[in-house]
């Protein structure tokens, strides 16, 4: 169990990737194919421990190369130990703030839990209610941002089975994605495949949203 303690989604993930991991082991496959369940492991210590070259994750050029060399040396230490580091939860600081929880942290877990979970064969899971919730917020905050490269089309979201939408492109022509908020929220970081959504419209706007580029 995380120690942070459960009652907050981001921890529910963390304690369920940290399960996972053990379960499947280092050299598991993840949705980044050129990461194993190790390197996601190094990955998710350095961005929580690792103050000087955590930035290097969404900074490009050297602090970028600073990161990806600490990330495999963190990728040498023994895998429980990667584990346990990660299901400790982060130390005092930012990741404890709890919009970073309700939203970075929040959509960080999720999706490399599913990285790792349908890279290994399972099938989309059965979200409680608070999670569904938790993770629709983070679909309508972060919808823009993660849909800002898309060109020649507008988008629309749709909670799957309820009249929920949000507007992330106002363009035409436009497309609509409807999916469980978990799919949709996959979908926008980019793991397009992967994610169980229904695509409809005009054909040239469903060409330009599965042609996008979508993510940090």
């Amino acid at each position: 169990m995380a120690t942070l303690g459960a009652s907050w989604p981001d921890d529910l993930e963390r304690s369920r990737l940290s399960d996972l991991l053990d379960e499947l082991g280092p050299q598991a496959p993840t949705l980044l194919q050129q990461w194993t369940a190790r390197d996601l492991a190094a990955h998710l210590v350095l961005r929580e421990h690792d103050f000087l070259a955590a930035p290097g994750l969404v900074v490009p050029g050297w602090w970028s190369e600073l990161a990806q060399r600490r990330q495999r040396r963190l990728a040498l230490r023994e895998f429980a130990w990667l584990i346990a580091t990660i299901r400790h939860g982060p130390p005092l600081g930012c990741f404890r703030l709890p919009w970073v929880r309700r939203g970075p942290n929040l959509n960080e877990f999720f999706v490399h839990h599913e990285d790792l979970r349908r890279a290994n064969g399972y099938a989309p899971r059965a979200y409680e209610r608070a999670m569904n919730d938790a993770l629709w917020r983070n679909v309508r905050m972060g919808g823009p941002f993660l849909a800002r490269r898309l060109r020649g089309a507008g988008l629309v979201l749709q909670w799957a089975g309820t009249a929920q939408t949000v507007i992330v492109r106002r363009a035409k022509p436009t497309a609509r994605i409807t999916g469980l908020p978990g799919e949709l929220l996959l979908y926008l970081f980019g793991r397009r495949e992967a994610a169980s959504v229904e695509t409809t419209g005009p054909d040239p706007a469903i060409e330009a949203v599965r042609s996008g580029r979508f993510g940090m």
